[in-house]
């Protein structure tokens, strides 16, 4: 039998039931510095020094990528996000995932996926990977601190607030006990631009499908592949003028959000 931490595994698959009810958030296991990019089109340079001229901005963010396996192990399967970002035209971007109004950074924000290589996001990986993007119009006046962290290129990372929808466990054993979870490993290692992570764990989770609740700026995420793209002084992007309509006015529901928080709070009090 390999040399793994299987008290660790096992416990991992008996709480297979608690991580789907539980919020996933970024932690801070990550010590990565990302450079902002600048694409073609940008208006106003990160870092540019008339930033008193300036009272909004629009910038693009990498939220989430697939195919890496972050600090909670799990490997973000490409379309995860699809369905999610298809049912709500708009959400939150918030500062280090806390929901309160001096925290909410933009109201106005369009969720997008795409296909983008690894180089472009500053990795040293090959191919590429489906990136969950926010474009997000951040105005001074309602959070001038996180406004003026953007204009100087000082967001490096970003996270989502998310769901378990539908997840595998994928665990390195050839164990008869183990079959269904190696054969998810067979199924999704060969994905993982990282696997040296999940080797030496003996274990991952691979997320199919996934549920978007909010996306936040942080120090460091769990995801190391998330930086923002660009800040722009004047709004351009590549949706319609329909989804623009459609997530300035359809922002999060309050009371959906509510709900679910209470929801995943009760479930945890009633398993301790």
């Amino acid at each position: 039998m390999e040399e793994y931490d299987w008290d660790v595994i096992v416990k991992a698959k008996e709480g297979k039931a608690l991580k789907r009810m539980t919020l996933k958030y970024a932690d801070a296991c990550s010590g990565t510095v990302y450079h902002v990019m600048k694409d073609g089109d940008v208006v106003k340079a990160v870092g540019s020094s008339d930033e008193m001229d300036q009272d909004e901005m629009n910038a693009r963010l990498v939220i989430n990528t697939t195919n890496i396996i972050d600090s909670h192990l799990d490997l973000h399967i490409p379309g995860l996000w699809n369905k999610t970002v298809k049912d709500r035209k708009g959400t939150l971007h918030l500062q280090e995932h806390k929901l309160e109004f001096d925290k909410i950074i933009s109201d106005e924000v369009v969720p997008s996926v795409k296909m983008i290589s690894w180089a472009d996001l500053g990795q040293p990986y090959q191919g590429k990977t489906q990136a969950l993007l926010f474009d997000s119009r951040i105005e001074k006046r309602r959070n001038g601190y996180m406004f003026t962290q953007y204009w100087n290129g000082w967001v490096k990372n970003h996270s989502v607030c998310m769901q378990y929808v539908s997840l595998f466990m994928c665990v390195n054993s050839t164990e008869k006990y183990w079959a269904e979870e190696k054969a998810n490993w067979d199924k999704y290692i060969s994905m993982a631009v990282n696997p040296e992570v999940a080797i030496s764990s003996g274990y991952f989770w691979a997320v199919t499908e996934a549920k978007m609740i909010e996306g936040s700026a942080v120090p460091i995420g769990s995801n190391q592949a998330t930086p923002t793209i660009s800040v722009k002084g004047s709004f351009t992007d590549t949706h319609s003028e329909e989804d623009k309509t459609d997530s300035r006015k359809s922002t999060i529901d309050p009371i959906e959000l509510k709900n679910l928080l209470n929801q995943n709070l009760q479930q945890l009090w009633t398993k301790n």
